[in-house]
């Protein structure tokens, strides 16, 4: 990499907004005018349809712990060769370390696997938990009439805890605002598309992640419009973040994309070893990028209908057989141009270790250079990351 230039502060706010979000959020949430003050509702994942919370008036926020602070104190009930994404979530609760968690009013959780599920049980001990019972395939109507059953007692359960009515405009309204905040984190990762790209792939993943820990969502827009416009202005003017190979000097770096389980906080490391060992991550596949914001949500139909089919074509592992996934990695693929796919996988994460050997066979008949591999929250692996990492890339 080159020396990198300093983009606007307005692009630092999205890292920086993971750190101070917590205290948006209580201002938020203790208002003092009755009408001002807002619920919260804590999410575990993608399939979700967060829009019902926007509907209600309430504040939906991520709470999928990315760092192995509490891993300790979660072992002391969960076992050791558990996925560190549930160990940490959990551990931050019951230690009340999460001001996410601690904020939420109603955690709703979804039973993508069977460790979550379980954690979810322990959960429901101190925090008020609901559970959606996820389908594992997309290709069946009895999968579309469960997953529709679910959205409705989901609404169910949230107008009942808070009070609040969601009504079909108020949703559709919530739809528009999501797919407002979607279509821009797009055209965020998608300025990639230009070679060399005009940002390192660390800080499209800062703005991608941090973006969900933004509660205004008009200043959100805007932020997003502005570091959008920002960027494309500096790159015009000549501004090269990302530099040419360093030992050819003129070729472009390697690109690629990443895919697997999802990114941020401590996995940040994955970008960082990738881009240390001299090539740019220009897309993530992963929940934390394309995955949740390829799509819309069709505004043109019912809003129960429109989320039910946006949110159950989601290309997560879980789903079997999973053709979304594989339809959206060779798309980004031919459209990042990409050299070559690295995959992270976090320990004891099976749906995705052993969908492992799909993804690789599809991307070897697409005669591009794959390779996955397995981590956690420590950064006790990283020089064995390096090592793999750089052979991966000297090999391209």
């Amino acid at each position: 990499m080159s020396e990198t230039h300093a983009l606007p502060e307005i692009f630092e706010s999205f890292s920086e907004a993971r750190r101070q979000g917590f205290i948006a959020m209580k201002k938020l949430k203790e208002a003092k005018l009755p009408d001002e003050g807002k619920g919260v509702v804590g999410t575990f994942c993608s399939y979700v349809p967060v829009e019902l919370f926007l509907a209600a008036g309430l504040i939906p926020v991520g709470l999928c712990s990315t760092s192995d602070e509490t891993i300790g104190e979660a072992e002391k009930v969960l076992p050791r060769n558990l996925c560190p994404l549930i160990k940490a979530s959990y551990g931050f609760a019951v230690t009340e370390k999460c001001p996410y968690m601690y904020f939420s009013d109603l955690v709703v959780g979804e039973t993508t696997c069977d460790g979550k599920i379980k954690m979810y049980e322990l959960l429901g001990r101190i925090k008020d938990v609901h559970v959606m019972e996820l389908p594992h395939s997309q290709d069946k109507g009895s999968s579309r009439a469960l997953w529709m059953g679910e959205i409705k007692r989901l609404k169910d359960r949230v107008e009942k805890k808070f009070g609040a009515a969601i009504t079909d405009d108020n949703l559709r309204r919530a739809i528009q605002e999501r797919n407002r905040e979607r279509a821009l984190l797009k055209k965020v990762y998608e300025l990639s598309v230009m070679n060399p790209p005009p940002l390192t792939g660390l800080q499209q993943l800062q703005i991608l992640f941090g973006a969900q820990f933004k509660f205004n969502h008009e200043q959100k827009v805007r932020e997003l419009e502005e570091t959008i416009n920002s960027i494309t202005a500096e790159y015009q003017n000549g501004k090269r973040p990302v530099s040419a190979n360093a030992k050819t000097k003129a070729a472009p770096l390697p690109r690629i994309i990443v895919t697997g389980c999802p990114i941020g906080g401590a996995t940040e490391k994955f970008t960082r070893v990738i881009e240390e060992s001299g090539a740019v991550v220009v897309a993530y596949e992963n929940c934390t990028g394309a995955k949740q914001f390829d799509r819309q949500v069709d505004e043109s139909v019912d809003p129960y209908e429109a989320l039910c089919d946006y949110y159950l074509n989601i290309g997560c592992s879980v789903m079997s057989p999973n053709p979304n996934r594989l339809e959206l990695l060779g798309r980004l693929c031919d459209q990042f141009k990409a050299d070559g796919v690295l995959e992270m996988v976090l320990q004891s994460c099976h749906t995705y270790a052993i969908e492992s050997h799909s993804i690789g066979e599809f991307l070897k008949a697409r005669n591009i250079p794959f390779m996955s591999l397995e981590t956690d929250y420590s950064v006790g692996d990283t020089e064995q990351l390096k090592t793999r990492v750089a052979a991966f890339i000297e090999m391209l």
